[in-house]
């Protein structure tokens, strides 16, 4: 019907990289303020609690942001979408960075939160036009290794730059990164390659005469009346909740504090496990797939989570290498959360399929929403008085009783797992 050609891949890679560029940004800031800690408490005269808050706003931004976005990719397209996202992320953090007080911070991490909430969903609109079908898993499985590169750049190098230039400074600097992705995607990104004279990979969109907010209302009571994806929602908060409560905020000083590792390698700890975590989530969705089933996979994970989370807190004096391995194995292990998205869509008609997806990615995020400011409450609570720096202190005890939550929610999910119902990797019947 038509003579033109698909986008060149060096074009249709580089409208696909500078949505990730923002996904990027946004997992970097998700665990930044890990290696922030006693910065943001003496700055901002946090106990862990208010310091747990701090770092959750992020998150409470950012679950809230997950079913409008979907629908706003629709009405506005990826590249609205994406630029605004990258310029309110600018915005959100120029102001945490020049805060004068943990009210503005907040208000600055819970902009950056709801505006880097954009990006996954707008690089899953841009390589289905842009890319071969054969092509799409290779993009989504790329975005999560790029997120964790984010995370990654917010462990030791950012750690060694705030030491050498205060984290104001850093976070200002970040901001210009945050800015120039706004304007390239303007500049570059189009939403569907016919705007830059290719053939699209999508032949025909169809565009429903429904409201678009009464459509995603509808399939939200549809969804939550299916019991797989309320198990599948609640399963990994407690999962990812207790890698980036550890990982994202507490594993620094707690490894500094009690494990006498320098600052430095308590966050090379952190980000190997974000690593691990990253490198596992393919191979544990991939087995699965091989393998025709969800549940064994994903239960076998929660099982060693949980048993290395509660053998944290059943032995206070552990071994530092021995704790370094857990935490790893437990990182790892913690990429079987990736099943539950194929799990979810599976649970549900086809048609429900991407709120499905939307609600679990809620309980994801859902997770370290809660955990890291409940785990700064019961480090208040456990606190001696004692203060070195100008910084609270937190006794092993107080840490501790941190590390009984991680156990406890754990131990949830994979309760949870066990009355899941298999989909056998097959499109759910009608009946929920």
């Amino acid at each position: 019907m038509h003579n033109k050609q698909h986008p060149p891949a060096t074009l249709a890679w580089t409208v696909w990289g500078l949505g990730a560029a923002l996904y990027l940004f946004g997992f970097f800031q998700r665990v930044a303020p890990g290696v922030m800690t006693e910065e943001l408490a003496f700055d901002f005269n946090l106990g862990a609690a208010a310091l747990g808050n701090l770092s959750a706003f992020y998150f409470y931004s950012y679950v809230a942001m997950q079913i409008p976005t979907g629908i706003l990719a629709d009405i506005w397209g990826p590249r609205r979408l994406l630029t605004a996202g990258a310029f309110v992320a600018t915005i959100g953090t120029l102001l945490f960075a020049v805060a004068d007080n943990a009210y503005v911070a907040g208000i600055g991490r819970l902009l950056i939160g709801g505006s880097v909430a954009v990006a996954f969903v707008g690089m899953i609109k841009i390589a289905s036009h842009w890319f071969a079908p054969r092509h799409f898993a290779l993009a989504t499985g790329l975005a999560l290794f790029i997120g964790i590169v984010g995370a990654v750049f917010a462990g030791v190098p950012l750690q060694i730059l705030v030491e050498a230039y205060g984290w104001r400074w850093i976070m200002g600097l970040s901001a210009g990164f945050s800015l120039l992705i706004s304007i390239a995607i303007w500049i570059i990104v189009r939403d569907d390659p016919t705007e830059k004279g290719f053939a699209s990979y999508v032949e025909d969109e169809h565009k429903s005469d429904t409201n678009p907010w009464k459509a995603a209302a509808t399939g939200l009571v549809s969804v939550i009346r299916y019991s797989n994806i309320l198990i599948l929602a609640l399963v990994p908060s407690g999962i990812v909740g207790s890698v980036l409560a550890f990982a994202g905020l507490w594993g620094v000083p707690f490894l500094t504090s009690h494990h006498q590792l320098s600052a430095a390698d308590a966050a090379a700890v952190c980000s190997a496990m974000l690593i691990a975590w990253a490198l596992s989530g393919p191979l544990f969705g991939g087995f699965s797939d091989k393998y025709g089933r969800r549940k064994p996979l994903y239960l076998i994970g929660c099982v060693i989570v949980a048993t290395g989370w509660t053998l944290i807190y059943l032995i206070p004096g552990i071994n530092t290498t021995l704790l370094i391995a857990i935490l790893l194995i437990n990182g790892f292990a913690s990429g079987c959360m990736i099943i539950g998205f194929a799990f979810g869509k599976e649970s549900v008609p086809i048609n429900l399929a991407g709120t499905a997806a939307g609600i679990v990615n809620m309980g994801v995020m859902m997770g370290p929403m809660l955990m890291q400011p409940a785990v700064g409450w019961l480090l208040d609570r456990g606190w001696s008085g004692e203060l070195v720096n100008g910084v609270k202190f937190y006794s092993l005890d107080a840490f501790q009783s941190g590390f009984a939550l991680m156990s406890a929610w754990t131990c949830l999910s994979l309760v949870a797992i066990f009355f899941a119902r298999e989909t056998w990797c097959k499109p759910a019947v009608t009946t929920g």
